[in-house]
């Protein structure tokens, strides 16, 4: 009995441990086989198609649109859209109000506090910042973009949310790690944004090459740009003043350049002033916080007043007034075309003469008597025949060039009306943005027909001096190492222009330096030539004039 007993309890104890081994071998199994559905279980190919961001169509919202485009390229964590804070105005607490907080007032700090602290933490989280239009809360105006890096995947994803904001009019990096690749990359979206992209800020992204000359491209549309922080030394600086301006091409559309905060020296300075001598659209610049001395300040206030030409200029101003000749004599009065024309008729030979006279004859015999007339002679015959024939004007060529020098002179008021049929009365917003970007391009389209070369000059000694830039409205050289020496040059320039640009009288063309600003230098404030130099700039101030003139009106 014990023998039987012993192997009931034997028998099954085997094939159980067996079975527990298999039955656990399968539910691991299972366990995999679980585990491994969800990976195998990938959306459909319709689905991966419809995610794909080469097929999204953005919406113009900027917020949504960069959302969905980070989704579908597989971003996790992508910066979120936020509107940009506004300083709060400050809060005055009142005599009531200082005495012990209430037990209401200590849960609201408390509250606070954990708020403030989940707001330290947000404010280091990467943000988009924008601006919103006053009228429209979806149209985006400004984006600013702060401390996080800028790569290659970013720009893609903007170069289809950004082009549909049609009220975008700046955008702003500050220390987004930009490289030269990625700068390229980011000039390459400008063309593609809105035509009011007009301002364009790149602070704190120093590159090695320093080629932010190519954001001030010919075919560049920036009015605005400031390039603040960036390390920019002398080679930048050689870069920038050739984008300025060279002897064979100008920039036409920057209004302003702010270069603060960098290492612009005496020979940086120079180059800039060299793009300075035939730039005429640039009013706004600023040079304060860098490393300019005597020998920087001098080339500066030498271009301000009249300056002599090099060789190089004296011959590309004799080959412009050449062509500029040529051009006028196309363009001379009917009464010389006659001449040539006669002169032509004395070259054909008294054959041609005898059969002009012939036809003359059989086609007075032909005419009817009311429009038979006295012809004078056989060359303003033929004239007469060129135009029954061909129902113009006797001197054909001129009447079509006189067209196209009065359509040349009209090109900016034509494109404006061709659009404005075809559209109606919906552009009537564009009309309040055409009207701000022909004030920034005023001086651009009044200087752009004629080349500062071929202004009027003035010859002294076997020299040509040429006068000095009267365009540039606003000059900042604060903080940096200038002393007396180069005040002398500046008091020249500012001599000179309050003598020849008057403000109130030139309101048509140039007015001249209005803003000088040179504190914080290596002089002292009460230095006579700076004295001398804030007097007479302090009449051109249009803020201080009109401080002064509403104080004067308040008192009367």
């Amino acid at each position: 009995m014990s023998s039987e007993q012993s192997l009931p309890g034997s028998s099954p104890r085997a094939p159980r441990l067996g079975a527990q081994r298999s039955s656990g071998a399968v539910t691991k199994k299972g366990e995999r086989a679980a585990k491994e559905k969800p990976a195998t279980a990938l959306p459909p190919v319709g689905e991966e198609e419809s995610k794909n961001p080469e097929e999204y169509q953005c919406s113009g919202v900027l917020e949504t649109d960069f959302a969905e485009l980070c989704a579908r390229s597989g971003y996790t964590d992508f910066p979120k859209v936020v509107t940009r804070p506004r300083p709060h105005p400050t809060f005055l607490r009142s005599a009531s109000m200082s005495e012990k907080p209430t037990l209401d007032d200590q849960r609201l700090s408390a509250s606070c506090s954990l708020n403030s602290v989940e707001s330290k933490y947000a404010f280091f989280r990467p943000t988009i910042q924008v601006e919103l239009e006053q009228e429209d809360n979806k149209s985006v105006k400004e984006i600013y973009i702060r401390g996080w890096k800028v790569d290659d995947r970013i720009l893609g994803i903007f170069s289809k949310c950004l082009p549909p904001l049609s009220q975008l009019q700046a955008i702003n990096f500050w220390k987004v790690g930009l490289t030269d690749k990625t700068l390229t990359t980011f000039i390459a979206l400008l063309p593609l944004c809105s035509s009011t992209l007009r301002k364009v800020s790149l602070e704190g992204n120093p590159l090695p090459e320093q080629s932010y000359h190519k954001l001030m491209a010919l075919d560049s549309t920036i009015a605005h740009l400031s390039l603040r922080n960036n390390n920019i030394d002398d080679h930048g600086a050689q870069l920038l003043g050739q984008a300025l301006s060279t002897l064979h091409r100008c920039n036409r559309t920057l209004v302003s350049l702010n270069l603060g905060f960098n290492h612009i020296g005496d020979k940086g300075a120079g180059y800039i002033a060299e793009g300075l001598r035939l730039n005429r659209s640039l009013l706004w610049l600023s040079l304060a916080h860098n490393r300019i001395q005597d020998m920087g300040a001098l080339k500066l206030a030498e271009v301000l007043r009249p300056f002599e030409l090099t060789h190089t200029e004296v011959v590309e101003r004799r080959r412009l007034l050449l062509e500029k000749g040529t051009q006028e004599r196309l363009r001379s009065p009917p009464s010389s075309r006659h001449g040539d024309f006669r002169e032509k008729g004395q070259m054909m030979g008294v054959s041609n003469v005898t059969l002009v006279d012939k036809t003359d004859k059989m086609q007075t015999m032909k005419t009817p008597k009311g429009l038979g007339k006295k012809k004078e002679k056989s060359g303003e015959v033929v004239k007469k025949e060129e135009k029954s024939g061909s129902g113009q004007s006797p001197t054909q060529g001129t009447p079509k060039k006189e067209d196209t020098t009065k359509a040349g002179k009209g090109k900016v008021t034509i494109p404006e009306q061709k659009p404005n049929k075809g559209k109606g009365t919906k552009i009537g917003s564009k009309e309040k943005r055409s009207i701000l970007m022909e004030s920034e391009q005023l001086v651009a389209e009044t200087t752009e027909m004629i080349n500062p070369l071929l202004e009027p000059v003035e010859h002294r000694d076997g020299k040509v001096f040429m006068p000095g830039n009267k365009v540039l409205l606003h000059l900042n050289l604060l903080r940096n190492r200038i002393t007396e020496v180069g005040l002398e040059g500046f008091l020249t320039a500012v001599q000179y222009q309050v003598q020849f640009s008057k403000p109130k009288s030139a309101s048509k063309g140039p007015m001249g330096l209005l803003w000088l600003s040179l504190a914080k230098n290596c002089f002292a404030p009460q230095c006579p030539t700076y004295t001398m130099i804030q007097e007479l700039m302090l009449p051109r101030d249009p803020i201080k004039v009109k401080r002064e003139e509403e104080a004067m009106a308040f008192l009367t």
